[in-house]
């Protein structure tokens, strides 16, 4: 089955390969493209030959960076360094879309920043806790809708092929989602899903009005916080639900506050029983990653029909040839 195509929007993928979005460290301090990142990127395409490669997580503005390392499209001087990266992938023959990122409360800018979330708290995820953040006002929201949608119109200028907004891993989007880090009483609260994805259906939809109905657009979604009165499985259904309403193209499921790794559960597609509710209540297709090492775990993966595309991420990071040496 993993070589079966699949359609995603317009794009027609040759088989149901992803390579994920996964910090490589390759990028500049500032996060500038280098010539090891393209060629890193080439290399896996070309050998391993994932349908779509998903860029690794891209900071749209510079406060709301997560590491120095980080990648950045934050101003068009960005967009040529970025076609370096498309144009390899394209040569390799695999299909990009580029991931769009702000940190929120776990920014870790150049200089100190004034770090911000969904409310005034310091990050459950410890690799995110640099401190106390402030709650984002209305004002702000609607700032930083504007800093996506420039940084997706930076993306196509450079060749990409889509984008994927990021809501997962801890990050500001995944903030307001989650409830350990929402206590806002306004109409992003958390005391509804719709309240709790208003503002990335808000980023969404006007980063969907600036590309056009026929750009490929995917959200990865921290479904499950799987932490004590965190984010659940049956919330990510029914976010999900309201994504594919919202017009999502490509549904990549991972972990909230948990961020890319599930406690206690070390076994390939570890994120499979969330991915597999969010299967059988929609119709778009859904996108599994983590712990994914062989072929035929992917192959066993999507015959279950716990998703209908396989992200293979730490052994493709370790392995160019990975597809080759199962």
């Amino acid at each position: 089955m993993l070589d079966m195509p699949i359609k995603i929007n317009q794009l027609q993928l040759k088989n149901r390969l992803v390579m994920p979005p996964m910090h490589s460290g390759l990028a500049t301090e500032g996060g500038h493209v280098t010539d090891a990142l393209a060629a890193y990127y080439a290399e896996r395409a070309k050998y391993s030959a994932p349908g779509l490669v998903i860029m690794e997580h891209t900071c749209i503005t510079e406060a709301g960076r997560a590491s120095h390392t980080q990648l950045s499209i934050s101003d068009d001087a960005r967009i040529d360094e970025h076609k370096k990266l498309t144009d390899a992938i394209h040569e390799a023959g695999s299909y990009v879309i580029l991931q769009l990122n702000h940190a929120g409360a776990g920014a870790q800018p150049l200089e100190p920043c004034d770090r911000v979330s969904a409310s005034a708290i310091s990050m459950p995820l410890k690799k995110l806790d640099r401190g106390m953040a402030r709650a984002l006002t209305k004002d702000e929201i609607k700032y930083l809708q504007e800093r996506y949608v420039l940084a997706a119109r930076r993306a196509m200028k450079a060749g990409y092929d889509g984008v994927e907004i990021h809501s997962a891993h801890g990050y500001l989007l995944d903030q307001f989602y989650s409830p350990l880090t929402n206590h806002r009483e306004d109409e992003y609260g958390p005391q509804s899903i719709e309240n709790r994805t208003r503002f990335l259906r808000e980023v969404f939809a006007a980063v969907r009005s600036e590309l056009g109905a026929s750009t490929p657009m995917a959200v990865r979604l921290g479904g499950a916080d799987y932490l004590p009165n965190g984010a659940t499985e049956e919330d990510a259904v029914e976010a999900c639900k309201l994504l594919e309403a919202a017009g999502v193209d490509l549904l990549d499921l991972s972990g909230g506050m948990c961020s890319f790794d599930r406690p206690d559960h070390p076994e390939p597609g570890y994120f499979g029983s969330m991915t597999e509710k969010i299967k059988a209540a929609v119709q778009v297709p859904v996108l599994l990653t983590g712990g994914v090492k062989t072929v035929a775990d992917a192959e066993r993966l999507l015959k279950e029909g716990k998703s209908d595309l396989i992200g293979v991420g730490r052994a493709l990071f370790g392995d160019a040839h990975w597809r080759e040496n199962n």
